[in-house]
């Protein structure tokens, strides 16, 4: 499928912040209008799901047309905050912000019926699960922490961590973040990110038009920010894609119902890899 940049006046449309007034120009590919677009998006070939708080709905990619929808009709899940297809399945994780103590949990779904078919609950382990990624037989679970509202008590986001966890999902090892990209957050945490074949993470802030560029640590337990990319789409979960064209990144635009496709360049972050 061709895809076709939309013309940078356009980008004069999305309220972006002042932040970005000397910032670099943002390759936005595509906009699509959707009904509800709460918390994250997932991706697969042909069709994009945006992920709300206790609903799914799939659009086909070429038109932006709803196909198929999901509600959590016993009200259970209150805040499914990412999701990813991985093997066939989609998964989204899942916590009770902003609840006290913290408990998670995986939710798995078929991502051709939307079925849920699944589930891995944590309880109270780490605080809120906000991402997740897999990576040969190791997982990656994202673990956010608050400042102010949906905190613990004696805690902010400083606690906020990411941890790998085996195939059985017990806890291997995990690290935090550099106390500069904590101030990016704010009183947030990290609400959504990948992890690349490459070794880079892919993260956001909760409000933020960017990519933040992760690598894990040669020694200590603090991951490295080596770079901010910025985006047509702020914060919570996003999706990655390569193709021939190029590499992308969904993500939506919660108070203008919309998911925004934009094209990045992450060359200059793979020098020296």
């Amino acid at each position: 499928m061709r895809k076709y940049l939309i013309p940078a006046l356009l980008l004069s449309l999305l309220a972006w912040p002042p932040a970005f007034s000397q910032q670099p120009s943002v390759n936005v590919v595509r906009s699509y209008d959707v009904s509800l677009s709460r918390q994250a998006v997932a991706t697969d070939e042909n069709y994009f799901y945006v992920i709300n708080n206790s609903s799914i709905q799939k659009y086909r990619k070429s038109n932006g047309k709803k196909v198929a929808d999901w509600y959590d009709r016993d009200s259970v899940l209150h805040h499914m905050n990412s999701g990813i297809i991985l093997s066939g399945k989609l998964y989204a994780c899942n916590s009770n912000y902003p609840g006290s103590p913290m408990a998670s949990s995986v939710e798995i779904f078929d991502p051709v019926t939307l079925k849920h078919i699944g589930n891995h609950s944590f309880g109270i382990l780490n605080g809120s699960a906000t991402w997740l990624d897999r990576k040969g037989e190791y997982w990656y679970v994202a673990f956010g922490h608050y400042t102010g509202r949906g905190s613990e008590d004696g805690k902010d986001n400083s606690w906020s961590r990411l941890v790998k966890f085996d195939s059985a999902w017990r806890q291997v090892e995990s690290w935090i973040y550099p106390s500069a990209l904590l101030k990016e957050f704010g009183t947030r945490t990290n609400s959504g990110g990948v992890i690349l074949d490459n070794g880079l993470i892919l993260c956001t802030g909760h409000d933020n038009y960017r990519i933040y560029v992760l690598r894990f640590p040669d020694k200590g337990f603090t991951l490295q920010w080596i770079g901010t990319i910025p985006v047509g789409s702020y914060g919570q979960g996003i999706a990655y894609e390569k193709t021939t064209e190029g590499e992308f990144i969904y993500g939506i635009i919660k108070k203008e119902k919309k998911v925004i496709e934009t094209k990045i360049d992450l060359s200059p972050f793979l020098t020296g890899q």
